[in-house]
């Protein structure tokens, strides 16, 4: 049985990860236009050429967090696993010792 905090950390890990997403995507396009601005200006710079790898960090961070996203999807949801028997109301068990006294000795 998975514990609950394990699902709350999945669910966590989740919407952290849509989050991430965002800023990854939006890094990306950030660097795509200046990299398509930088080579129109200044064809085979330096600059151009450090927007060209930033954009391929981003894309590939971009591309890890979309797959990670899609994989914690892809999990079934697990229900937490019953171990009393259904339709039966509650159990009985033997009192704790302390509830019981103290013992007498027999003669």
């Amino acid at each position: 049985m998975a514990p609950m905090s394990e699902h709350l950390t999945t669910l966590r890990a989740e919407r952290q990860l849509r989050r991430v997403r965002t800023v990854y995507a939006a890094g990306a396009v950030l660097w795509a236009s200046t990299a398509a601005w930088s080579a129109w200006a200044r064809p085979g710079s330096r600059q151009m050429w450090v927007c060209l790898l930033l954009l391929g960090v981003f894309a590939g961070l971009l591309t890890t967090t979309s797959f990670w996203l899609s994989r914690l999807r892809a999990e079934p949801v697990r229900e937490p696993t019953r171990h009393a028997a259904p339709g039966r109301g509650p159990t009985r068990h033997a009192a704790p010792q302390r509830a019981i006294g103290p013992r007498q000795a027999s003669a």
